[in-house]
């Protein structure tokens, strides 16, 4: 039989009192990636590659900060599944864990994609950019962002909304506005250049409404 010390193992599972910002520091640091990649990466799939010549600074950066945007959001997703507690339901729960896992698979992956471009550019700048391999690189990362990340970002948004009303997770309104700007993300992705800051924008929200509460309690 296995005696622990009374009070270490309440230690150690309380939920820490920072762990309610990972939310806003997934938002902040999303935000940079998108802004960055951005200032050197064109929007189009089908561009040729100039960029890669040029300073990918700005680009390198961002990758890096991906590794530190999931860690977060994993803490954002561990402080909602807290904060719902013994209301939590397990077929929502399946839902809600399964569709931020591969968002964060999609965004990690796309990352990992956007860097081998880079190195490999560096290895063999002529022999890639005049190859079908720097389209196919280049075409997977805009579709995982555009389409996979996006999709899977939007059924993250509905699932927590539905639980956000059910048992008042969220205020109803936040809960509402989750399922409209999931339907831009589900529907509009390919269309709206920018649509997916939406996600970061409401989990910034979401994460302040939820240390707000806190700090009130």
């Amino acid at each position: 039989m296995v005696v622990s010390e009374p009070g270490l193992t309440d230690a150690y599972l309380r939920t820490p009192r920072a762990a309610g910002l990972a939310g806003i520091i997934f938002s902040v640091l999303l935000f940079a990636v998108f802004g960055l990649m951005r200032l050197s990466v064109p929007a189009d799939p089908f561009e040729q590659g100039a960029w890669l010549a040029g300073d990918t600074t700005y680009v390198t950066l961002a990758m890096n900060l991906v590794p530190f945007a999931g860690v977060a959001f994993l803490w954002f997703v561990g402080v909602l599944r807290d904060r719902l507690g013994a209301r939590e339901d397990r077929f929502f729960a399946t839902v809600f864990l399964g569709s931020g896992f591969l968002m964060l698979a999609m965004l990690f992956a796309a990352a990992a994609v956007v860097g081998a471009i880079i190195v490999a550019f560096h290895a063999a700048p002529e022999l890639l950019i005049h190859s079908g391999t720097f389209h196919f690189g280049r075409g997977l990362a805009y579709g995982m962002v555009n389409i996979y990340l996006a999709k899977t970002a939007a059924v993250f948004m509905i699932t927590t909304s539905t639980i956000a009303v059910y048992t008042r997770l969220t205020p109803r309104w936040l809960a509402f506005g989750g399922y409209a700007i999931a339907a831009v993300l589900l529907f509009g992705s390919s269309y709206f250049d920018g649509s997916l800051l939406a996600f970061p924008l409401w989990v910034l929200v979401v994460s302040a409404t939820v240390l707000w509460d806190r700090q009130a309690a």
